[in-house]
């Protein structure tokens, strides 16, 4: 009997055991299906939509053109003696920039002043002997005129102005400041054609063309942004200077800006992009994200009750990160203020999908 007893009693044991084990069971398979459900939710960031002001954007590309821009030679000919300076450096309106072999020039200039000195000596005695004094003031216009020419005093004139420019002539000075490019030449080479080339890179001119559609977008002294095409981050800011009357056969307009190089980061000759702005106002502007085509459509998904909502819209203006829309007018769909617009992980959202929302901006 007592044999019998125990042996129920283990019966009762594993049996309790054994519903316990598969209640935990349960409970855990509930847990991790839940788990699941949660995962399986689409997180989007997302916008509320409202009235905004919009950059509208005509986006160009150009080549910076610098507003003072010489090839420089020399006006003789000869052997160069010096250069001062090197491509890249930076001179001063007036510097010299090379020297020519001047020993010549030099000889033939104290050759002219003494020839000048001597026929100021004549003039002073042809002077006197007509019964003036030496001060030319009290001379008859014309009878000074005529002393001069026969005293040799006018033709040794021409001759010393002549040496001083032959001799002014193996200097080549800098006529604005700027810099230094193309200098290939070397000392003790003889001279022959460009010696270099001096840039004002401090301002840029920047030349572009926009379609005949756009002309009315643009004015004079409008702003623009341009930002080198080999750094997206450098961005500088100029004025509309030119717009050229004119529509070629392509059907553009060439326009003309100016920029002012205020860390000398821009080079001559550098490719840039150009964005003309103009401010729209009370516009429904969204990242460009946030619009993806389905069925030939454009379409955004609005955030509602947990559920990504498939709304038809038209794109009516663009810029470079964000687009105007309204309500689809083919479809018939509206947009309304304060509808929330995702704008992240849409590309493969369906009309209903359970979505969670990141953020709202």
């Amino acid at each position: 009997m007592k044999r019998n007893l125990y042996r129920n009693l283990l019966w009762i044991v594993f049996l309790a055991g054994a519903m316990a084990c598969g209640g935990e069971k349960k409970k855990s398979e509930k847990e991790i299906g839940k788990s699941e459900a949660q995962s399986s939710l689409i997180s989007v960031d997302t916008l509320v939509l409202k009235k905004r002001t919009f950059q509208k954007q005509i986006v160009c590309n150009g080549k910076l053109r610098a507003v003072l821009k010489s090839e420089l030679s020399f006006d003789g000919t000869g052997v160069i003696t010096g250069i001062n300076g090197r491509n890249g450096d930076y001179v001063e309106k007036g510097a010299v920039l090379a020297t020519l072999d001047n020993k010549e020039a030099t000889v033939e200039l104290e050759k002219s002043l003494r020839a000048m000195e001597k026929a100021d000596i004549d003039l002073q005695d042809k002077l006197i002997g007509q019964g003036y004094t030496g001060d030319t003031a009290t001379v008859p216009e014309a009878v000074l005129r005529n002393m001069k020419i026969t005293s040799g005093y006018t033709n040794a004139l021409d001759q010393l102005e002549a040496a001083r420019r032959r001799l002014e002539s193996c200097f080549l000075f800098a006529p604005f400041s700027g810099r230094i490019a193309n200098l290939d030449a070397k000392v003790y080479d003889r001279f022959s054609g460009k010696l270099c080339t001096l840039i004002d890179d401090s301002y840029f001119d920047v030349e572009f063309s926009i379609l005949e559609a756009e002309i009315e977008e643009v004015a004079l002294k409008q702003r623009v942004k341009i930002i080198p095409f080999i750094n997206d981050e450098k961005v500088f800011y100029g004025n509309v200077t030119e717009i050229n009357p004119l529509i070629d056969e392509r059907g553009q307009v060439k326009i003309r800006a100016r920029v002012s190089n205020t860390d000398r980061y821009l080079v001559e000759g550098m490719n840039v992009k150009i964005m003309l702005e103009r401010e729209i106002k009370n516009c429904f502007v969204v990242p460009k994200d946030a619009v993806v085509l389905r069925d030939g459509f454009q379409v955004i998904f609005c955030y509602r009750e947990g559920k990504a909502v498939w709304t038809y819209v038209d794109v009516v203006m663009s810029n470079i990160d964000s687009h105007v829309i309204t309500g689809c007018e083919k479809k018939q769909t509206t947009i309304s203020e304060n509808d929330i617009v995702i704008t992240s992980n849409n590309l493969n959202l369906a009309d209903g999908t359970d979505v969670t929302p990141h953020n709202n901006r």
